[in-house]
């Protein structure tokens, strides 16, 4: 016991030292799991997060903007793939944390439960979603494990570009014509309080946030992260003269900040556990694209497997 409270002790003089944490390094069996947990609840959004912009690819209403749709998918499975092998330094297989997936055991994003309707929702996921999974993102590309942080830089990168993009489709939408702009506005009355919830409960209803910050894996709370964000969003909605669907936002002069109305912390939670307008579809079509793929998958393997034997026989 004594040997194992020296070891916790050390492991934490480090993280607050600034020093990163690397896979080989010995490391608590809670900060390994929810590590573990966290990873691959990232990689499992950005992998299902494609559906519903997948959704749209066919019907997007320009060459141009089915081009930037296509890239911005690919991107999203990359995501996924960069995430699902900072996982894997953990020692678990990726096979395994798919399994999870499909069956239902982990998590993903409640976001994306939510329906695309109209071609301003893909404008919406990229300016508000990808939006907001920047302000959260940035912060995960300064945590203090290694894999985790070097590939959300990579990450962070592209999604910002995704931002952008969707903004500028929202923007073009509100300078269109009425139809355009009513659209644009009712795409972001839905996808408003949905957003906010992507941060997480409030933090007196969080119960792995403070361990969290204090492995410095997360580097600020859920509140103050969905904060930041209240406050950059709010005046991007003000540019473009789109308005904010929360009677009770008001700006507070003492603290500078954006103040929102309650959140339906009671949808959060249905979502969460499966009732949510999509869930049942999303995990689906998840499940039958792994189907589908088998075959890959085991081309893969017997290719692997022949390579493999072949420098042993050259070795030999």
């Amino acid at each position: 016991m004594h040997d194992e409270t020296q070891q916790l002790e050390a492991f934490q003089a480090r993280i607050d030292a600034g020093e990163k944490i690397e896979p080989k390094d010995w490391m608590p069996d809670n900060y390994r799991r929810q590590l573990i947990r966290m990873i691959s609840q990232h990689a499992h959004s950005e992998v299902v997060g494609m559906l519903p912009e997948g959704n749209w690819i066919t019907r997007a209403p320009s060459l141009r903007r089915k081009m930037i749709l296509l890239a911005k998918v690919q991107d999203e499975a990359g995501h996924g793939l960069y995430l699902y092998s900072a996982a894997e330094t953990l020692g678990i297989d990726r096979a395994e944390l798919i399994e999870q997936l499909l069956t239902g055991k982990a998590k993903y994003s409640n976001i994306f439960n939510y329906p695309t309707l109209t071609w301003a929702d893909i404008g919406m996921i990229g300016w508000l979603v990808d939006g907001a999974a920047i302000v959260n993102q940035t912060m995960l590309a300064k945590c203090h494990f290694g894999p985790y942080s070097r590939a959300m830089i990579r990450i962070c990168k592209e999604e910002n570009f995704h931002n952008k993009q969707g903004y500028e489709l929202v923007a073009t939408l509100a300078r269109g014509t009425p139809q355009q702009r009513r659209m644009a506005q009712e795409s972001l009355n839905r996808w408003w309080w949905p957003t906010l919830m992507m941060f997480g409960p409030p933090d007196d209803q969080s119960p792995n946030s403070a361990q969290l910050m204090r492995w410095k894996i997360k580097l600020q709370s859920n509140d103050e992260l969905r904060q930041r964000f209240v406050d950059r969003t709010v005046a991007e909605a003000k540019a473009i003269d789109l308005e904010i669907p929360d009677p009770d936002l008001r700006f507070n002069e003492q603290t500078g900040h954006w103040e929102h109305g309650p959140i339906d912390w009671d949808e959060f939670w249905r979502v969460i556990r499966g009732d949510g307008p999509y869930n049942h579809e999303r995990i689906r079509v998840r499940r039958e694209a792994h189907e589908r793929g088998a075959w890959v998958r085991e081309a893969a393997e017997a290719y692997a497997l022949k390579r493999r034997e072949k420098a042993a026989s050259a070795a030999g």
